[in-house]
């Protein structure tokens, strides 16, 4: 689901200054201070359609408030994390957000990728889209080697999206992750980047920004 950065029709507006990677539909780029906002609102509308798979771990300040979209800015751009936002192309406007965690480098070169959409976008494509242009990022620009992703079973369009962006099982990771107050199984899927078709053709990678 890697996309070639598309010619900008008539009307279409060019993607925001410091757009990372761009593909038919939504752009990724790093969040700032003022989608504060939008990330608050974003997280209201949502509601039990984001938590209801998302990690909550009791001793955590909460994820919703200004609080929250400090802390991830904050780490956003490090060493061991990337946050990414989804914008749309046409209007950009931000829908989601990926991250990159639990980066580790040196033999090992992999992440854990998570990523959420709000509910007015959903079953719309942004997202698998946005995951592709995730793993261009991450294995052109930071160079990583592999990604996992850990999903819950119940979790058909998650499963189903990373399916199609080339992720294999590789197995079930047993009372993963505490969600709804319980620590539940997880299924773990994976990609390398010699599963990409591009990094396999001997596209250039760029060095970590």
């Amino acid at each position: 689901m890697i996309t070639k950065s598309p010619s900008r029709p008539p009307g279409r507006r060019a993607p925001a200054r410091g757009a990372l990677e761009v593909g038919e539909r939504v752009f990724l780029r790093q969040p700032v201070a003022t989608d504060c906002e939008a990330w608050i609102e974003l997280r209201r509308i949502s509601g039990r359609f984001l938590t209801r798979w998302e990690p909550a771990p009791p001793d955590v300040p909460p994820r919703e408030g200004p609080e929250a979209f400090q802390r991830l800015l904050d780490g956003a751009r490090g060493d061991t994390a990337r946050t990414l936002c989804v914008c749309l192309l046409e209007t950009r406007e931000v829908v989601g957000f990926i991250s990159l965690y639990a980066i580790v480098r040196h033999a090992l070169q992999s992440c854990v990728l998570g990523y959420w959409i709000g509910k007015p976008y959903a079953g719309k494509g942004y997202m698998t889209e946005a995951v592709g242009l995730t793993l261009r990022y991450a294995f052109t620009t930071l160079r990583l080697h592999r990604i996992e992703a850990n999903i819950m079973s119940t979790n058909a369009a998650s499963i189903a999206l990373v399916r199609k962006c080339g992720f294999r099982m590789e197995g079930v990771s047993k009372r993963y992750f505490r969600i709804g107050g319980r620590f539940r199984d997880h299924e773990r899927w994976s990609i390398t980047v010699e599963d990409l078709p591009r990094a396999r053709r001997g596209r250039p990678l760029a060095r970590p920004r």
